[in-house]
Order: C-alpha cells, then sequence, then structure tokens
C-alpha cells in the first residue's frame, strides 16, 4: 500500500528485526543506550535489543520504561488530559504546539500507552536526522521523515508525498498521526499555524479545501511545559538572529536542544486534548469566503483551540506581570515565589555563551517565552 513512500514512511513490524541488528552493531548507537540503561551490561544490553521483533515491543519494552524514569525525574509529573475527546475508533491528526523537538510526540505516545489507546505516527525533519543511524532508529519507532532540505524544485513533489502520506496513514491505514502546528518551535512560545501546513494537508484530497481537511479528522492538542529547560539556548538564538540576518543554526545547534530538552528540568508537562473540528469546520465552510480567507480561519481556528486548552503555570503568571509591569497576577503568587522565578532567569542567562551577550535582551525574550502561552489565552477569552 505505501510503496510509493518508501524513503520517508516509517518501519513495519517485518522490517524491524533487521533494522534493530543493524543499530545493534552501531557503535554510536550501543553507546547512547548504554548511558540510557546504565544498570545493563552492554552484552546484555545489545542482545535483548536485537531481540526485539515489533514496534510495540519497541514502544513498551524500550521506550516506556526510559520515558517513565524521565517523568519520575525530570518533570513533576506528566499529565494527558480530555482523552475523552479521542475516539479511539476514528484516527486522527494531532496538530499542536511544539516546545521541545524529542519530548513533545514521545510524550504524548507513553501517555497514550497508558490509557490503553494506539500509539501515533510522528512527523519529523530531515534537518534532526544527523546520522544515518538516527534515522533509522526514529523511522523503527513510528516517525516519518519530512524533507526539509530539498531544492525549490523537488519541494511541491515532496510536499505532495507528504500530503499523501498522513492522508493515507489516517484514512486507510487507521494510524492516528501527530505534527506540529509549524515548521520547527516557535522560538518566543507564540504558537501560530503555520497556513502553508494547512495547504499541504490539502494537497492530496479530492475534494474542496475545507472537505480535504475534514477528512483528517484534526484534533488540536495544547502542550504546556512549566518550565523549558532550552528557553536560554531559545533566547540565545533569536539574539544571534538579531545581531545576523543571515545567521543559521549548525547540526551540533540541534543536537544541544535536543540532549538539553531530554535532560533538564521541565516541572509540569500538561497535554489537553481539545476535540475534533469538524462542526467548527463545517461553519467556516458556510461563509463561502475565498480559499485565502478559509485557510487563514482555520488557522485561527486550530490557533484559538490551543491558546484556551493552555495549561497556566505560576511561571507564565509571574513572567506576565514581569513583562508587562501590569501585576495582573500578582495575588496568585506569593514574593518568594517571584524571586524564585527570577533568580532561575538569572541562571539561565548565565548558561548562555555569546561573546557580546546581552543580558536585558535575553532576559525580555525568556520573560516573553512564559509569558506569551497566558497572554494569547487571554486574547482568547476576552474575544
Amino acid at each position: 500500500m505505501d510503496e510509493n513512500f518508501d524513503d520517508i514512511r516509517s518501519f513495519r513490524d517485518d522490517e524491524i528485526p533487521q533494522k534493530v541488528c543493524q543499530l545493534s552493531e552501531t557503535k554510536q548507537f550501543m553507546n547512547l543506550l548504554g548511558t540510557i540503561f546504565p544498570l545493563y551490561p552492554k552484552n546484555v544490553l545489545k542482545e535483548r535489543f536485537a531481540a526485539i521483533k515489533t514496534v510495540d515491543e519497541l514502544q513498551r519494552q524500550w521506550d516506556y520504561p526510559f520515558l517513565s524514569s524521565l517523568e519520575a525525574t525530570k518533570t513533576r509529573g506528566v499529565e494527558l488530559l480530555d482523552i475523552e475527546k479521542l475516539n479511539p475508533d476514528v484516527p486522527s491528526l494531532l496538530i499542536s504546539n511544539h516546545r521541545d523537538i524529542v519530548l513533545d510526540a514521545a510524550f504524548l505516545n507513553i501517555k497514550l500507552i497508558e490509557n490503553q489507546r494506539n500509539t501515533t505516527e510522528i512527523a519529523i525533519g530531515d534537518n534532526l536526522l544527523i546520522f544515518d543511524w538516527i534515522k533509522d532508529l526514529v523511522r523503527i519507532n513510528k516517525s516519518f521523515i519530512v524533507h526539509r532540505s530539498v531544492n525549490i524544485r523537488d519541494s511541491l513533489k515532496a510536499l505532495q508525498r507528504l500530503s499523501a502520506y498522513i492522508r493515507q496513514n489516517i484514512t486507510r491505514c487507521g494510524q492516528s498521526v501527530w505534527l506540529a502546528q509549524r515548521q520547527g518551535r516557535a522560538k518566543d512560545s507564540n504558537d501560530r499555524t503555520q497556513e502553508s501546513l494547512l495547504k499541504m494537508l490539502s494537497m492530496s484530497g479530492k475534494g474542496n479545501f475545507i472537505a480535504n481537511l475534514k477528512e483528517l479528522n484534526i484534533c488540536p492538542l495544547a502542550i504546556s511545559y512549566e518550565y523549558d529547560p532550552c528557553d536560554y539556548l531559545k533566547a540565545k538564538e533569536l539574539q544571534q538572529r538579531r545581531d545576523n540576518p543571515d545567521f543559521k543554526k549548525q547540526q551540533q545547534d540541534d543536537l544541544q536542544s535536543m540532549i538539553t530538552g531530554v535532560m533538564g528540568y521541565k516541572g509540569k508537562v500538561i497535554y489537553k486534548i481539545a476535540g475534533n473540528i469538524e462542526n467548527q469546520l463545517e461553519k467556516i465552510a458556510a461563509k463561502n469566503l475565498a480559499k485565502n480567507e478559509q485557510i487563514a480561519a482555520v488557522a485561527q481556528l486550530i490557533d484559538s483551540e490551543i491558546f484556551i486548552n493552555y495549561e497556566i503555570f505560576l511561571t507564565n503568571k509571574i513572567a506576565y506581570d514581569l513583562l508587562t509591569t501590569e501585576k495582573l497576577f500578582e495575588k496568585d503568587y506569593t514574593l518568594t515565589q517571584k524571586l524564585d522565578f527570577e533568580r532561575y532567569i538569572q541562571l539561565q542567562i548565565k548558561k548562555t555563551e555569546l561573546e557580546n551577550k546581552d543580558d536585558n535582551f535575553l532576559r525580555t525574550k525568556i520573560l516573553e517565552m512564559y509569558a506569551n502561552p497566558l497572554i494569547n489565552q487571554l486574547s482568547v477569552v476576552s474575544s
């Protein structure tokens, strides 16, 4: 069924034994596995990993223990709320904001496992697949590849194939898909759905724009982190882009962000499902808008569903008050909590390695990262 997607699709169960054997012979991967599971001798790890036969075995016997350990040591708990809004018999396209390169989809999937639900397929950009063994590792783990490093001539074809693969998963294979609402993470946490993403999703349908999206059973998902361990790295990149408009990230920058995001402290992490937006899409269709206006309206709809379902932490409220000086939420936190958060920001700024470090700029950008989810939620509540 998926012969046309061999270079991007996730690997099937019948391909898993060969791929895990290849990975078990890869020194870099085995070193990583030894770091993740330090209590096991490497020969035991190699033997056990090479014995994996299916994707389900991999996710339940390897992913789940590792991510559960991360939850216990690097968070105050991870919760998936309103799962009843996700019909277990209807595959969905979960579109969410994007905070962490690795964990956004990974934590979601272990929470789906805990709720006796099928895990999602995950879209991952090829810019993150630094080594061939990483490409194999993600593809044995229900991830498919989004080709970003293609020339303009080939980009349309790549988008059409990506769109067709996502549609096939949902409409023919009964497989839900997780997709970030934009390419890359919103460095300032001002989450906005890219209209180009919606155009891509519609490409493979046979109807009009709204009908093509309805077929995908789109379900927005809000992801909220109490603390973002990559906040100082994101602020650093924002200053680098400010100081040099031609700045481009290097592979080691993404690698550092992946490691920092996984191993850093995140506080509480909350996933909240908004529910299927089919009815809202029908209302947009009924307005008989021009196509560009429809695309903008759907993007705004998804944004609003994500905004309203954010979990608002004290970090968001304190950042809002520090950024705006309005003191709107001052009654919700103590002076000690405020001072603790300010100290946290200073410590994050100290970690930032830049030749011409602009402490005031970095502080403002970190405050914006924590304030923007609250600002956006307030904009929906008041409208």
